[in-house]
């Protein structure tokens, strides 16, 4: 794809989604609409992909999201998993380590990878869609949000263009063209100090994992990479100029006292860079929005800025297929701000904050804090707190896309995202789950028919949705064909993780909304009524017809909001 359009590109007119800014977000995001028969259009003022590693960091949810648009396969060979952080002082000494084993999402928490080869599978995996086109060398030049449309204007070596859409996405950078368009503000603070960042081919080291050097003198990072690279940062002092830290004599200074031969090593690129805290205003307006670098900004030291992005494209890909394939009604889209903008707050926050710790240059500061960071390690709770990683803030949803009853149970499951263990179908062995639940709505109930929980009516207007449903049994239970039902997949728990969530709940019937977010869950007898909250949240009527017309087909969700 990326070679047929270069430079000559086809002249689009009309298209559901414009994506401007082909990078991961961009990329993840249509090929999430793509998968949902979305015409869409990505748009980018460079001639190709950047070339070289800027996001070092995946994590558990990146990765899902990637099995869920069908190329995790394709990712997982640019990754190194399990990778383990280790902070350490002045001397190079143990003060604190990460090393989560948990899997409950399907994948490891902590995965270095090389985001070049990774958002290149990303950009081949939109070749199979005939309705998804990449076009080079095409920066937005205007954008206009007129009440039935949008009116992209493109300039480029083919010279201008117009484009109809029916929105616009804004997957474009810190320096977000399509946040300026918009008139939106990008509110927070950038730090003063600055990081030289230097990635080596032929990594000089070897040894796998993350060093984090809390030095007072020079704090400084190491960051094995897959493929031989290694990545090193180096804070860049007040009296040091840019141009200074761009010689090579500079670099071989910061890095003899780490590597053997400081001389001989083979740069892939060196810059200097600054960290940003920073929140777009909305992250809609009308029929533009915003998402990953455009929407957010964040320091990078907990390396949730590109996972940041995807959870973006995962939020908001399947509301606008809703929308734009007349699925949903448009205020649907309103709950991406809602949803997303505390999560990504939070993680600038705890980037910030970790940032903090981390850079003192005061000595006193300093053993100050590696004091009480040894201390605090000698606490098993509190040490088992951060070995796996249960500091990172996760989604969880108050309002928008869900329904929580009332009262709400103190260990209600809604709002957040459901584990992904291996389940046994009949015809497969240790599938994951996500890829039995499919990409849409699906219905899961424990122990139970979702058929006869739901009732007639409700499992119709579900299945009108494109639903899956699924019982969920021991394995034991699993060729027993006394409920068969051709609609119901039946699974058998496996590693019995599926009862051991179940087991913290008093809810048995679970909506997983395509993000696998629990969109609302209860007791078995409740499920109609509940059903029937959720899609009306979702926008459907009773009689089969949305607030604005749609057939019961089409229908989703009117929007639980939150307080003003």
């Amino acid at each position: 794809m990326e070679g047929d359009q270069v430079g000559h590109a086809p002249q689009t007119t009309q298209v559901d989604v414009v994506i401007v800014g082909a990078g991961p977000v961009g990329l993840t995001l249509a090929n999430i609409l793509g998968l949902q028969n979305v015409r869409t259009l990505v748009v980018d003022e460079r001639e190709t992909l950047i070339d070289y590693p800027r996001g070092v960091g995946l994590d558990d949810e990146s990765l899902r999201t990637f099995q869920a648009i069908g190329l995790v396969q394709q990712v997982l060979p640019h990754t190194s998993p399990n990778q383990i952080l280790r902070f350490v002082d002045a001397r190079r000494r143990l003060l604190a380590e990460i090393a989560p084993t948990d899997t409950s999402f399907g994948w490891p928490k902590r995965n270095a990878f090389v985001q070049p080869l990774v958002d290149a599978e990303l950009l081949a995996g939109l070749d199979r869609f005939d309705h998804v086109q990449v076009d080079w060398n095409s920066p937005m030049a205007d954008v206009d949000d007129t009440d039935d449309g949008v009116v992209v204007e493109l300039s480029g070596t083919d010279g201008p263009r117009t484009v109809t859409a029916s929105y616009v996405v804004g997957c474009d950078g810190g320096r977000s063209a399509t946040r300026h368009l918009m008139g939106v503000s990008f509110e927070g603070t950038t730090s003063p100090t600055r990081w030289l960042v230097v990635d080596l081919a032929t990594d000089p080291l070897g040894h796998p994992n993350i060093e984090v050097a809390a030095d007072p003198a020079r704090p400084n990072v190491s960051v094995s990479i897959a493929h031989g690279i290694r990545r090193f940062e180096f804070m860049i002092h007040a009296d040091e100029s840019d141009e200074e830290a761009q010689r090579p004599e500079f670099l071989a200074k910061l890095l003899a006292p780490l590597v053997p031969y400081p001389d001989r090593l083979d740069v892939i690129r060196r810059r200097v860079y600054t960290h940003h805290s920073r929140i777009a205003g909305a992250f809609r307006k009308g029929r533009i929005l915003l998402a990953g670098d455009a929407a957010h900004l964040m320091p990078v030291w907990q390396g949730q800025g590109y996972n940041s992005g995807i959870r973006d494209a995962a939020n908001l890909g399947w509301k606008l297929a809703a929308v734009v394939t007349g699925r949903a009604d448009d205020a649907l889209l309103d709950t991406y701000d809602t949803e997303r903008r505390s999560h990504a707050r939070a993680m600038i926050d705890l980037s910030t904050m970790v940032g903090r710790v981390i850079s003192p240059t005061n000595r006193r500061v300093a053993a100050a804090r590696d004091l009480l960071i040894r201390g605090a390690s000698v606490l098993p709770a509190l040490k088992n707190y951060v070995l796996t990683m249960r500091f990172k803030p996760m989604p969880r949803y108050e309002h928008g896309a869900v329904v929580h009853a009332e009262p709400l149970p103190p260990r209600s499951a809604v709002g957040t995202l459901f584990i992904q263990p291996r389940v046994d179908t009949r015809e497969r062995h240790g599938a994951l789950l996500d890829d039995v639940l499919g990409t849409w709505f699906s219905v899961l109930c424990w122990n139970n028919h979702p058929r006869t929980v739901l009732g007639d009516e409700q499992f119709a207007r579900w299945k009108a949705q494109g639903a899956t449903f699924i019982t969920a049994r021991p394995t034991c239970q699993l060729e027993w064909t006394g409920h068969d039902d051709p609609d119901v997949i039946v699974i058998g728990d496996t590693g019995g993780q599926v009862k051991r969530w179940f087991d913290a709940q008093t809810d048995s019937v679970l909506f997983l909304r395509p993000d696998r977010c629990i969109a609302a869950a209860c007791v078995a007898q409740r499920a109609p009524e509940t059903s029937a909250a959720l899609l009306d949240v979702l926008g459907s009527g009773r009689d089969g017809t949305t607030k604005g017309g749609t057939d019961a087909a089409g229908s989703l969700l009117r929007i639980a909001q939150p307080p003003a």
